[in-house]
């Protein structure tokens, strides 16, 4: 019972802090509550059962996770609550694995700074296809597969600065990077670490 009071407790205060963060994602509609509702017989987890009810736009109702969102603001979400959750405990890691799916542009960008914000207080370790939140890293790697006579073989390695701007080079506009495309990865870098 007292557990179940806690939550009641923090369920209101931690929604606004996830629907504020959200705000910052490019997601100024979106709502979320965290519903709790008794269980018919307690379990390890207490006397709750408790379901994060999600409206991703404007007009649009709260329904359960597993119902509403697309891959993008369902990513979004996602992030916004481990970035919650890092700032109250503990946690030495971080793995976001492919956080940004579905989004692009300044939506990108904020989803960088983010990163980059949380990872003032925890290690993080972000799995990107997007140059722009790659850019907003302090280390980079570069995974990429061997192809043996008999089988492939994923492989990484540690870039340093110069092999940082080329492989975000690669990523703005492909294989072979123009000038254009380099001073685009140089301006990404930068701005995302000023």
């Amino acid at each position: 019972q007292q557990i179940t009071t806690i939550r009641k407790m923090s369920a209101e205060t931690f929604s606004q802090a996830i629907t504020e963060v959200l705000k910052d994602l490019g997601m100024p509609f979106a709502k979320t509550q965290i519903e709790i509702k008794p269980l018919f017989k307690p379990d390890i987890n207490g006397n709750d059962k408790i379901a994060l009810m999600f409206a991703p736009n404007k007009g649009s109702q709260l329904q359960s996770l597993q119902l509403v969102g697309s891959g993008g603001e369902k990513s979004r979400l996602m992030l916004a609550i481990k970035s919650l959750v890092a700032k109250e405990t503990a946690l030495p890691t971080l793995v976001f694995d492919e956080i940004d799916t579905g989004i692009s542009g300044e939506v990108a960008i904020k989803t960088g700074e983010l990163l980059n914000q949380i990872s003032k207080n925890h290690q993080v370790i972000t799995i990107t296809h997007l140059p722009q939140v790659a850019a907003a890293g302090n280390q980079h790697f570069l995974v990429y597969k061997s192809h043996l006579e008999d089988k492939s073989v994923t492989n990484i390695k540690s870039l340093d600065e110069s092999n940082t701007v080329l492989e975000i080079a690669k990523m703005l506009s492909g294989d072979r990077p123009t000038e254009a495309a380099i001073e685009n990865a140089k301006n990404l870098i930068k701005g995302s670490n000023s």
